[in-house]
């Protein structure tokens, strides 16, 4: 898992045997090995970190993100004190700080204490293209709630794609929930409002509520989105990403975010993410949490998404 990030990281701290270690000049090693320590100046790590800012792009990190993680280190190399033993491991800490920092959000979102603490029913409204594992999150999802005593019903909201209902109904009956579904092409928003009523009637906990994600007619899509916003009044948009999908999940959630906004993130397939990049780059992007991530086929394989063993997997 995020394989190619995690050689970007290494080879930059000097871990990758093989390779050279960064370019710090002779005179700074010198005196390192003289004195046992010495002071690194930006002349140490300037071709490194440009080298390092290409290899972030092509490990799927966004340029802005690329470009933060970049300065944010040489802020905290350059008059770093290192010793002559090497500075991979006083540069290791620097890099955990500043993956940290990137991977914080603006605040901080915790699903289950949200809707536990939430009004009822509580309405969750998932966003995302077609084609980024949507569905099959907020069936997931549905799995975590009902394994946390919570009821759920599912609201048929993609009323565009073909085959969309008949999905969301196979995942339901699945998992033991009902489906509030219309015809194929029904208003979306009129659509949710009638699983919120139901929930209401029956004293559902949460309604979980699927939508299209036809970003070749962006336009369109936004407005619906709007529509059901206004009418329905989510507590909690979640955007749906696929981690393979790279700078485009990245696009994505900009845009999404943009548009209509949403409080967290989820990512899908990050079991098979061998770049590792997209997680970085949404959160820092959007400044809103990723908060699960997707690590398999089954239901069950829901993981919330941990600061800390995501940089512990990147640095080894």
């Amino acid at each position: 898992m995020f394989d190619s990030l995690k050689q970007k990281l290494n080879f930059f701290m000097g871990d990758v045997k093989e390779k050279a270690e960064p370019k710090i000049t002779a005179s700074t090693k010198v005196k390192a090995a003289v004195t046992g320590k010495a002071r690194l100046g930006e002349a140490d790590v300037e071709d490194t970190l440009w080298q390092l800012q290409m290899d972030l792009m092509q490990s799927d990190v966004a340029v802005e993100t690329a470009e933060h993680i970049v300065e944010s280190l040489k802020e905290k190399l350059v008059g770093l004190e290192v010793s002559g033993r090497g500075i991979s491991d006083d540069i290791r800490s620097c890099i955990r700080d500043v993956l940290e920092e990137s991977l914080t959000p603006e605040r901080e979102v915790t699903f289950l204490d949200s809707v536990r603490d939430g009004p009822r029913p509580y309405k969750v409204l998932f966003l995302g293209v077609n084609g980024t594992g949507k569905t099959t999150t907020m069936a997931k999802m549905a799995k975590l709630l009902l394994d946390n005593g919570f009821s759920v019903v599912f609201a048929a909201g993609d009323t565009f794609r073909a085959g969309a209902i008949e999905q969301l109904q196979q995942h339901a009956q699945n998992i033991g929930v009902n489906v509030i579904s219309h015809q194929r092409g029904a208003d979306s928003a009129a659509v949710i409002y009638d699983a919120v009523e139901h929930a209401r009637a029956r004293n559902i906990d949460v309604v979980l509520a699927d939508t299209a994600g036809r970003m070749q007619s962006k336009t369109n899509l936004m407005d619906e989105l709007k529509k059901i916003i206004r009418v329905n009044q989510p507590d909690m948009k979640l955007f749906i990403g696929d981690a393979l999908a790279g700078n485009d999940a990245v696009e994505q959630a900009k845009t999404f975010n943009d548009e209509v906004g949403f409080e967290a993130a989820v990512l899908s397939k990050m079991d098979a993410d061998v770049k590792g990049g997209g997680a970085l780059s949404i959160v820092h992007s959007t400044h809103k949490p990723l908060i699960y991530v997707g690590v398999g086929q089954k239901y069950e394989d829901l993981r919330e998404f941990d600061r800390s063993w995501f940089i512990d997997n990147i640095l080894g």
